[in-house]
């Protein structure tokens, strides 16, 4: 077991990028580990605990791989860090060492062959085109034109404001059209909560 895992509140989607901040021991000799030998970490949605201190007492069994690409060090020691999402994992077996980093034994998720977009999808290809307008989404370098269905399903899934529930069934359909069918649904469901 020697997967490193990163629990935050938050779920990484495959393709999708994420800023972090970095000034917890554990987590920058994580990191100092992973640029010397060019691996990634794991990236688990926190279901009881917390982001920082003690390890999270609960998280979710589905993660996304994190490869880094960007960082920076800034004057105070706090390390800046831009990762991309790689592949989808399921956790096996998982231990918090002494130093409260948390490792991993994971399957590694099988992923479909990507399809190109239909009909269907012009009006959410058009949703993620106009959420890459938004200054810290255009600030990632992400949305604009979807490259396919799964590149399509994954950046609405990781972008928009649905529950961490409902994100990490999104995560575990490997279907893209299966996953795009269902954040219609969410956002059908969204437009019936709205105030009129």
């Amino acid at each position: 077991m020697d997967f490193p895992l990163f629990p935050l509140n938050t779920v990484l989607f495959p393709g999708c990028r994420l800023d972090l901040s970095i000034f917890e021991a554990r987590y920058l000799d994580m990191l100092s580990r992973c640029l010397r030998q060019g691996t990634g970490f794991g990236v688990v949605c926190i279901l009881e605990g917390e982001e920082v201190g003690e390890a999270a007492s609960r998280f979710a069994a589905l993660g996304c791989e994190a490869l880094i690409r960007d960082w920076q060090q800034r004057p105070d020691g706090v390390l800046e860090v831009r990762v991309e999402g790689a592949r989808r994992f399921r956790v096996n077996r998982a231990e918090v060492r002494r130093d409260q980093l948390t490792v991993a034994e994971v399957d590694w998720l099988h992923e479909v062959q990507a399809a190109p977009l239909a009909a269907g999808h012009a009006e959410l290809a058009t949703l993620l085109q106009a959420l890459a307008e938004h200054p810290l989404i255009e600030a990632l370098g992400m949305g604009g034109t979807p490259a396919d269905q799964q590149a399509l399903a994954n950046q609405l899934s990781y972008l928009l404001p649905f529950e961490a529930e409902e994100k990490l069934k999104l995560l575990a359909m490997g279907d893209p059209a299966r996953r795009l069918e269902h954040i219609q649904h969410l956002l059908e469901r969204l437009q019936g909560e709205a105030p009129a």
